[in-house]
C-alpha cells in the first residue's frame, strides 16, 4: 500500500494539537524544584566540607612547622566552618528540628504555622485590602475605559452574550414549572377576577382575547415607553439625583441613579418583549375598568361579572393560562440557545453600544468608575475581615509538615545561599580577626 505524504496525512487527521505543558505547581514543576534544592544543598555542603579539609590540612601543616602564613589559612578555614554550621542551623531551624533534636525555637514554620497564617492575613488586610489602596488602584486602572474597549469588540460582546444566555438557561431550568404556574395564577388570574368589567367591553374583550387584536395597541404603547426610557437616560438620572438628600455622597447618588435607570430600562425592556408581563396585563385591566366607567350601569356591571366568570372558566382560557409559562419558557430557551435570535442580537448590540459609549462618553465613564470604586470600597470596608479569613482558615487546614515541605521547596534553594555566604563571610571575618590579633599581640 502506498504510503501517505505528510500533507495528505494532515488533511485526513487534521492539525495536530500541541501537547499541553505541565501547569505551574504541577508534578514536573515540583520535581524540578526538588532537584534544584538538592543541588544547592550539595553546593552549600561542599563549601562546609572544603573549609573543613582546609582547616585540617592547615592544622597539620602548622604542627609540622610550616611558615606563619599557614596560621592565617587555618584561622580563615576555622571561621568559615563556624559560619557555615551556624547558618546551616539557622536555615534548618526554619523547617525542622536540626539533627531531630527538639531545641527550643526550632522548626519555626511547623510550630508557628497558624500564627504565620494569621499574620499573613493581617498583613494582606492592612496593606492590600484597605479602602485607600483599592480606590487608588482602581483610579489608576481606568477600568471603565478598558471595559468599554473590550466590550466594543464584536467577539467579546458575543462572548458575554453567550455567557448571559447560559445563565438564563440555567435559571429557567432550575425553576419548577408548578411553582411558576402557581405564582402566575395568583398574580394574574385572581387580579383579573377581582376587577369588574363593563358590559359593552365584556363581550368585546371575549373576542379581542381570542384574536389578540388589542395587542397591537399595547405593543405600540410599550415600544414608545421603552424608547422614551432609552433615549432619556440623562433626564432620568437628573431626576433621581435632584431628589437625593443633600447629605448623601455624590458617588452614592450616582450609583443609585444608575441603578434606578438600569432597573427602569430593564423593566421597560421586559414589558416590551414579554407579552405576558404583569404591566401588560395591568394595561388590559385599565382598559376594562375604563369601559366600566363609561357605562355606570349596575345591572350591566353585574352581567359583566357573569360574562367575566364564563370567560375565565372557558376551557380555552384555562388552557391558555396553564400553558402560558410553558410557552414563555420555551420561547426564552429557544431565544437564548439560538445565536441568531432577536433577543441575543439585541443583547449583543446593546453590549457593543455600551462599550462604545464607555469609550466616548466621559460622563458615563466617570459614573461607572465612581460606581465601581464605591462598590469595591464598600466591600473592602465591610468584608475585609471575611476575605482575609480565607487565608487564615486555609493555612490552619494545612498539615504542618506538608506546609513546611512546600515552603522549603519554594524558597529553600535561595536560602542555601545563606549557608554559602556564611562560609565565605565567616572565613573572611576569621582572617581579619586573626590578622588583627597578630598585629596587636
Amino acid at each position: 500500500m502506498e504510503q501517505l505524504t505528510a500533507a495528505e496525512r494532515s488533511r485526513i487527521d487534521g492539525p495536530r494539537r500541541p501537547v499541553p505543558a505541565d501547569p505551574p505547581g504541577g508534578p514536573a514543576d515540583e520535581h524540578a524544584k526538588q532537584a534544584g534544592l538538592r543541588r544547592m544543598k550539595l553546593v552549600a555542603l561542599s563549601f562546609l566540607l572544603g573549609a573543613t579539609v582546609i582547616f585540617l590540612l592547615a592544622g597539620w601543616a602548622q604542627s609540622a612547622g610550616w611558615p606563619g602564613w599557614v596560621g592565617y589559612v587555618r584561622a580563615a578555614a576555622e571561621a568559615g566552618m563556624v559560619g557555615a554550621l551556624a547558618d546551616w542551623f539557622a536555615v534548618t531551624a526554619l523547617f525542622r528540628h536540626p539533627l531531630r533534636l527538639k531545641i527550643p525555637h526550632t522548626a519555626i514554620i511547623p510550630s508557628k504555622k497558624d500564627a504565620l497564617g494569621s499574620s499573613l492575613g493581617e498583613f494582606v488586610g492592612s496593606n492590600f485590602l484597605s479602602e485607600a489602596v483599592v480606590r487608588d488602584k482602581l483610579r489608576r486602572v481606568d477600568i471603565s475605559k478598558r471595559l468599554g474597549g473590550w466590550l466594543s469588540q464584536p467577539e467579546n460582546a458575543e462572548r458575554v452574550t453567550a455567557e448571559l444566555s447560559t445563565v438564563v438557561r440555567g435559571a429557567v431550568t432550575v425553576l419548577r414549572d408548578e411553582d411558576v404556574q402557581a405564582v402566575m395564577e395568583q398574580a394574574v388570574v385572581r387580579r383579573v377576577v377581582d376587577q369588574p368589567w363593563g358590559p359593552p367591553l365584556g363581550k368585546l374583550l371575549g373576542q379581542v382575547f381570542e384574536d389578540g387584536a388589542h395587542h397591537k395597541l399595547v405593543d405600540l404603547m410599550c415600544d414608545r415607553g421603552y424608547e422614551w426610557v432609552r433615549d432619556n437616560h440623562s433626564t432620568m438620572l437628573r431626576v433621581v439625583s435632584d431628589r437625593a438628600p443633600s447629605w448623601s455622597p455624590k458617588f452614592v447618588d450616582e450609583m443609585l441613579a444608575d441603578k434606578v435607570y438600569g432597573e427602569v430600562l430593564s423593566f421597560a425592556w421586559a414589558v416590551k418583549t414579554d407579552v405576558n408581563h404583569p404591566m401588560r396585563l395591568a394595561l388590559d385591566k385599565f382598559l376594562v375598568e375604563f369601559a366600566g366607567d363609561l357605562q355606570h350601569d349596575p345591572d350591566t356591571m353585574a352581567r359583566a361579572e357573569q360574562v367575566k366568570m364564563q370567560v375565565l372558566e372557558h376551557g380555552e382560557v384555562q388552557k391558555l393560562i396553564g400553558s402560558a409559562w410553558a410557552t414563555a419558557k420555551e420561547m426564552l430557551l429557544t431565544a437564548a440557545e439560538d445565536p441568531s435570535s432577536e433577543l441575543r442580537k439585541r443583547v449583543r448590540e446593546g453590549l457593543r453600544g455600551l462599550g462604545e459609549r464607555l469609550i466616548s462618553d466621559d460622563t458615563l465613564r466617570s459614573k461607572v468608575d465612581n460606581w465601581v470604586e464605591g462598590a469595591s470600597a464598600y466591600v473592602v470596608r465591610n468584608y475585609a475581615g471575611e476575605i482575609t479569613t480565607i487565608i487564615t482558615d486555609t493555612v490552619e487546614r494545612w498539615d504542618a509538615e506538608e506546609t513546611s515541605r512546600k515552603i522549603e521547596l519554594q524558597v529553600g534553594r535561595d536560602l542555601q545561599f545563606i549557608r554559602i555566604n556564611g562560609t565565605v563571610v565567616g572565613a573572611l571575618a576569621g582572617l581579619v580577626i586573626y590578622a588583627a590579633a597578630q598585629l596587636l599581640f
